[in-house]
């Protein structure tokens, strides 16, 4: 351990034991941070990078989780041979946590306010009265608007970022030397994840905090640490300053993760993946240069005649609730009076902010929520009115890819019959082992083996699951698919795959897509247009390049500052 070292985390080891055995999580790790320093621990979803801040914090689960080798020295301790008592007095206290999802995070039956004192009554033996004040100081210095009244509600009641303010003043409440903040920003906005960031580097240097930022994004690494260790595996395969890491990475899976990020400026016809850079065994290839042209949307003729959706004056709302009895005192209009058109194979991409109408304007398409107003014409029909059999029929032609690719499968269910459920719905495919046979194609055009089939969701990752989501709303060949965020929780790589296989689906297929999400640059280079959403409107519309390189609107503007300064920075020399 070096002088200067307020954390050393020297040879350690974490194992798991399974039913299938032993799973070594963390091999040999070995890193410093620096007194009021920030290291960047990066890595996709298994590669060890929370477990190693869960030894770290002596949260891990015994007797499943050991570690049999390895020293954690904290202020020259250390942790590994301290008991749980003497953690506890350290944890929340000299070591505090921001955890990734805010809202499992929070207690729910507990108002903010007093999940905040709790800590301060614990630590700093503050009285009731003196904790409830600091908490409300602590809620205004993490910019929670109107702490005094924000302080008496409950997290349903705040939006995500301000849940994670939340996390944010209980972490630093006690004024820890050490903060770990894992996947502080994953789920969020990019302006409220702008706004996270600065907040964070304002605390560090307020109380001249270490900290430890755990993230699979090297983007936002870019604007927040000031070292990186890259984590792959369990192991850590490479160690530098954050500069350096941007300017000339030298181990292929830090290039892989570097390239596979969707750039604003240009993106070649189909993202990188880790896998160009190296092979499964980890050895080093040569990047193919067709793999790293750089692919001009502008240039390519638009053939496309056939309007296949158009949406007029469309108005989606939701009753206001008021008064003793509950009445509807007003309507709160979540889409207001929308309109455009969309060619057939082409993608229109909707960005805005959570709670601009994005999600609400893609349902209310599909008729899955019940517009107020306005028109919905689809392959020439206005299906706004149409009745219950009809709006069936037309399902099998508008499908959905939902966010979250672990609440939308079903756990009892297996793949085949996630993937054939569809089909018996419609009466399509004949017998079952002909519909099998349609599943078993369509799986394999997804990535995926068809000998896998006949497991259950659980049985599989993130990124394959939302894979399986993409063959299920494939499987009755529609010809318009809305994909709600379909990528935003997933690694940076997988989300090249899965970006890369819908473009390929619809060049096959002939798909047209609405393409939903708070990413600007994923936007950028999957979309032909860009629909920009503030409070229910589409304010600015055009091509994605020129929206990004010439946009109208502050709002627009103000989306486009926000991007990571990482994502700007060249990537390995292969593309700026």
């Amino acid at each position: 351990m070096t002088p200067t070292s307020l954390l050393s985390v020297r040879d350690l080891v974490v194992e798991f034991q399974t039913g299938e055995g032993i799973v070594r999580a963390v091999n040999n790790v070995s890193f410093d941070i620096p007194l009021g320093k920030t290291i960047g621990i990066v890595g996709e979803s298994g590669s060890g990078k929370s477990v190693t801040s869960l030894a770290v914090m002596g949260l891990l689960q015994k007797p499943a989780a050991r570690i049999p080798q390895g020293e954690i020295y904290f202020n020259g301790q250390d942790l590994l041979k301290y008991n749980e008592d003497q953690m506890r007095s350290i944890r929340g206290n000299q070591i505090s946590m921001i955890f990734q999802e805010p809202m499992t995070s929070l207690n729910p039956v507990f108002k903010v306010g007093e999940q905040i004192a709790e800590a301060l009554r614990i630590h700093k033996r503050l009285s009731a009265k003196e904790a409830w004040e600091k908490a409300i100081h602590l809620m205004n210095q993490v910019g929670i608007p109107n702490p005094s009244v924000s302080a008496h509600k409950y997290p349903h009641e705040m939006s995500g970022g301000q849940k994670q303010r939340v996390m944010i003043a209980m972490a630093i409440s006690c004024e820890p030397q050490l903060l770990i903040a894992d996947e502080p920003t994953t789920a969020l906005d990019v302006t409220i994840q702008k706004q996270v960031l600065e907040l964070l580097h304002k605390l560090q240097q307020e109380y001249k905090m270490s900290m430890m930022f755990i993230t699979h994004d090297l983007g936002v690494i870019g604007d927040i640490a000031d070292d990186v260790v890259v984590m792959y595996r369990s192991n850590v395969v490479e160690k530098n300053t954050s500069n350096n890491i941007f300017m000339g990475a030298n181990h292929p899976y830090t290039k892989g993760l570097l390239a596979c990020r969707p750039k604003l400026g240009a993106n070649p016809r189909r993202l990188l993946t880790v896998s160009d850079f190296m092979t499964e065994e980890g050895q080093e290839k040569i990047v193919l240069p067709e793999r790293i042209q750089i692919f001009d949307k502008e240039m390519v003729e638009d053939k496309s005649e056939k309007v296949l959706l158009e949406v007029q004056d469309l108005v989606t709302q939701f009753p206001i609730k008021g008064g003793f009895f509950g009445r509807t005192v007003d309507n709160f209009k979540a889409v207001d009076g929308v309109s455009f058109k969309l060619k057939k194979g082409k993608t229109l991409g909707l960005v805005g902010e959570s709670g601009c109408g994005k999600t609400t304007l893609g349902r209310s398409i599909l008729r899955l929520i019940e517009p107020a107003a306005g028109k919905i014409i689809f392959d020439g029909k206005d299906i706004t009115n149409v009745n219950h059999e009809e709006l069936r029929q037309l399902r099998k032609k508008m499908q959905i890819i939902f966010q979250d690719p672990y609440s939308s499968l079903n756990p009892r269910m297996t793949i085949a019959d996630i993937l054939t459920e569809p089909l018996k719905i419609h009466n399509e495919g004949g017998s079952n082992s002909q519909r099998i046979d349609m599943a078993r194609e369509l799986i394999e055009k997804v990535g995926l083996k068809s000998n896998q089939m006949n497991r259950y969701p659980h049985e599989f990752s993130g990124g394959q699951r939302q894979r399986i989501c993409i063959a299920r709303a494939l499987m009755l060949r529609p010809e318009f698919v809305i994909c709600d965020e379909s990528v935003s929780a997933l690694d940076v790589s997988i989300q090249a795959q899965v970006l890369n296989l819908l473009l390929d689906l619809q060049e096959e297929f002939g798909l047209t897509y609405i393409f939903i999400s708070h990413d600007l640059s994923v936007v950028n280079f999957i979309a032909d247009e860009v629909g920009v959403m503030y409070a229910g409107k589409i304010i600015e519309m055009d091509k994605a390049s020129r929206i990004y390189k010439s946009a109208k609107e502050e709002y627009t503007r103000a989306l486009l500052s926000a991007i990571p300064k990482g994502e700007t920075k060249n990537s390995s020399g292969l593309m700026v």
